[in-house]
């Protein structure tokens, strides 16, 4: 059976156009894969059509905004993983309008759906006594709960994400003075962070145990399983769920939503309470924008206090005077 122009130019750019051109991440690939495995799916099931059967000329403005609202509305899935899907689908038609410019009308009708509007939910963070809670509570008696120290205390010291912290490999770390982390990012974008003297500590001896500090081991993976493989997002995000588990039972009003991204939030919060510049948190955090690393500093209700307090006291003292006092005003309102 001879493939559709959808099946030739989806092929082109899962394959082809994003690694090879755009250098984007595996996992973003993979991303993009299950937009359109959704997209698929739900053309066979509510419109009829047949992946082998699925054409350019079937992707039309009211089929996506279908798809989109099928997506929110019966996938149960947030506003965001719709504004998710809707940027994958307008990544291919800007890539299809200059592959296939006789598209371009049909291109540019589905870029101009809009991302829906939504509410950011509030930056949660752990304050440093919940920090501190959780941190304690691997057993460093044990060989396994040393790596969790160490594993945990570097997800913390350098904001990683998780992704970030689990594609780590010896080569990447330096533990000598000054002691310093590579991580690559988004975008396959890598930054440098330094790492402080408690991590280090934990890191050496973690990495001694293991014989990691030896030359042959330099494309090793920093953290792995019982397996030898790279520890997956899954597995920390066990291990945090574990942890923090326990230092609930001492500490009872710990929230129960703390996933991998809290550590980086919590950094983030306590980096900016330190009085770190943004910039300064955007380079350790690897935001592309500074505009990203500004949430921060929306969320922090202590520093708004402080700020408002401070304006107030350098504000001149005025008397205002009393309504009350005005007697044409208290006639007026008599009278209504």
């Amino acid at each position: 059976m001879k493939p559709t122009d959808f099946a030739i130019r989806l092929t082109n750019f899962l394959g082809e156009y994003l690694s090879a051109q755009k250098n984007v991440s595996p996992n973003t690939i993979k991303a993009y894969r299950d937009t359109f495995t959704l997209l698929l799916r739900y053309c066979r099931d509510h419109w009829a059509v047949s992946p082998e059967n699925l054409t350019l000329d079937t992707l039309n403005v009211p089929l996506v905004i279908s798809f989109l609202n099928y997506v929110e509305n019966e996938g149960n899935c947030s506003t965001r993983t719709r504004n998710h899907r809707l940027s994958v689908l307008h990544a291919f038609f800007r890539y299809l309008q200059t592959e296939d410019p006789c598209r371009i009308a049909q291109c540019q009708q589905i870029l101009a759906i809009p991302l829906k509007r939504y509410i950011r939910p509030t930056v949660h963070y752990l304050t440093t006594d919940e920090l501190a809670e959780i941190l304690d509570k691997p057993n460093l008696a044990t060989i396994w709960g040393r790596r969790d120290a160490a594993l945990l205390s570097l997800l913390y010291d350098t904001g990683a994400r998780v992704q970030e912290l689990v594609d780590l490999s010896i080569r990447d770390i330096r533990l000598n003075p000054p002691a310093q982390i590579c991580l690559t990012g988004k975008g396959r974008k890598s930054r440098v962070v330094p790492l402080m003297s408690g991590t280090v500590n934990l890191l050496v001896q973690y990495m001694s145990e293991h014989r990691l500090d030896c030359s042959e081991c330099i494309d090793s993976p920093l953290f792995f399983n019982r397996r030898g493989e790279h520890l997956s997002r899954f597995g920390v995000r066990y291990l945090l769920k574990k942890y923090t588990t326990d230092a609930r039972k001492t500490k009872p009003g710990l929230s129960k939503n703390i996933s991998p991204h809290t550590m980086r939030h919590s950094k983030a919060m306590h980096l900016l309470q330190a009085g770190n510049p943004a910039t300064v948190i955007q380079s350790i955090l690897g935001h592309a924008d500074v505009r990203s690393t500004d949430i921060y500093a929306r969320a922090d209700m202590k520093m708004k206090r402080h700020a408002l307090q401070k304006a107030a006291e350098m504000a001149p003292s005025v008397k205002l005077p009393s309504w009350r006092d005005n007697k044409g005003l208290m006639e007026w309102l008599s009278s209504l």
